[in-house]
């Protein structure tokens, strides 16, 4: 009986205050809006026959739109044709049935079935269904102009505001359902992380044999699962961070520092890239050998050295048209981790996202070593006879 009794609490929330007030805000952004333009775009003839201009039920989508955006219950199609498909069926009961609590109840799962069947389910379109049949002689004077107006372009201008709003506060919606992508490299196999694991088709079969509605999307689903296999990684492997493995004698460089001294330090220490560090060692890019060769103009050259030669060779004009420092080859959105960083972390960023090197910085944000794709897979290959060692003991 206990047991039974906890399941009526509620579950914890594991939203931040951040995104709890980026879905108050949302909301009122978004039906201040719609109030706004749809009395505009109305006009003053359906405010003069009492028709509301913004309807209750779309308080229940605000919730959906900016709370939980990423449900597909919140899509724009959920919306858009689960609200109009809704405001048709109660239209169509109310002026076939007569007795309001018989029309009503039979609008609502009448709409619940018509959404099914449309693949549109939106639950305030349950509540958009009785309002078509309970609203008033004002709402069922209107007929099948209810549904046009105010339902449909409430609903449209309130999508419009979601995606407005959300992708301004950099939450990406509408949220699509992306398939598996290829390598990076263009070629037919699977990333590296996709071919170990749970892969998006195990996620799949297992959506479509469950008989039930999840109100959670298959790539947020696939970042839990994701995230799931990280805590369970280092439950079995330990703490191993970041600062347990980088290299803490980092050959650097600076935004003016020459190609040609750059090039050397590479080829003098037999390293692959170079951090770019501002005067304070704060981490602004990372320079690599494949940056040397990825210049537009060097692909007309026959050799390598003599492309090379022709990159770092000095300009007599004052205007340079080719590089000459290293912050005009390096690349952009450069990445970085912090010494208490698990390694775990380190796998997606160097399996999937390309990175040969990252840089680790310390609490204040400076350069305090670099980690190589060897230091990753000589740190997991120790981490696993550590914990096979481990398994070995305790089965003794």
């Amino acid at each position: 009986m206990r047991d039974w009794l906890r399941a009526f609490l509620p579950a914890p929330m594991g939203a931040g205050l951040t995104e709890r007030l980026r879905g108050c805000c949302g909301a009122l952004v978004g039906l201040l809006v719609a109030g706004l333009a749809c009395t505009w775009l109305a006009g003053p003839g359906l405010a003069g026959q009492g028709v509301p201009l913004l309807i209750a039920p779309l308080g229940a989508s605000a919730v959906l739109l900016f709370a939980v955006p990423s449900s597909p219950l919140a899509q724009p199609w959920s919306i858009l044709g689960g609200n109009t498909l809704s405001a048709l069926v109660g239209v169509t009961c109310a002026q076939w049935i007569p007795d309001p609590l018989l029309a009503a109840p039979l609008a609502g799962a009448l709409a619940i079935g018509a959404m099914f069947a449309l693949r549109c389910l939106h639950p305030p379109g349950g509540a958009i269904a009785l309002t078509a049949v309970l609203g008033g002689q004002a709402v069922t004077g209107a007929g099948y102009h209810f549904a046009l107006s105010p339902v449909a372009l409430n609903s449209l201008v309130l999508m419009l505001a979601a995606v407005a709003f959300n992708n301004a506060t950099r939450r990406p919606y509408p949220s699509s359902q992306r398939a598996a992508r290829g390598h990076p490299h263009g070629t037919a196999d699977r990333s590296p992380m996709q071919r170990v694991g749970v892969r998006p088709e195990d996620l799949d079969a297992v959506l479509r044999n469950h008989d039930g509605v999840f109100d959670v999307g298959r790539d947020d689903l696939d970042a839990l699962v994701q995230k799931a296999e990280m805590h369970a990684y280092r439950r079995r492997f330990g703490e191993i961070t970041c600062g347990d493995i980088m290299s803490r004698d980092v050959i650097a460089v600076q935004y003016r520092t020459t190609l040609a001294e750059a090039w050397m330090l590479l080829r003098r220490h037999d390293i692959r890239a170079l951090p770019v560090i501002d005067p304070v060692r704060r981490v602004i890019g990372m320079v690599s050998d494949l940056d040397f060769m990825k210049r537009p103009e060097l692909d007309h050259y026959d050799s390598l050295k003599a492309r090379f030669r022709q990159v770092i060779r000095r300009l007599t004009t004052l205007h340079a048209d080719r590089p000459e420092v290293v912050g005009q080859i390096m690349p952009r959105g450069i990445r970085t981790v912090a010494e208490g960083t698990h390694i775990g972390e380190l796998v997606p960023l160097m399996a999937d996202a390309g990175f040969r090197h990252v840089p680790v910085v310390d609490h204040h944000g400076k350069l305090s070593g670099i980690i190589a794709q060897s230091d990753l897979i000589a740190a997991l290959y120790r981490g696993g006879l550590v914990s096979g060692a481990g398994k070995v003991s305790a089965a003794a």
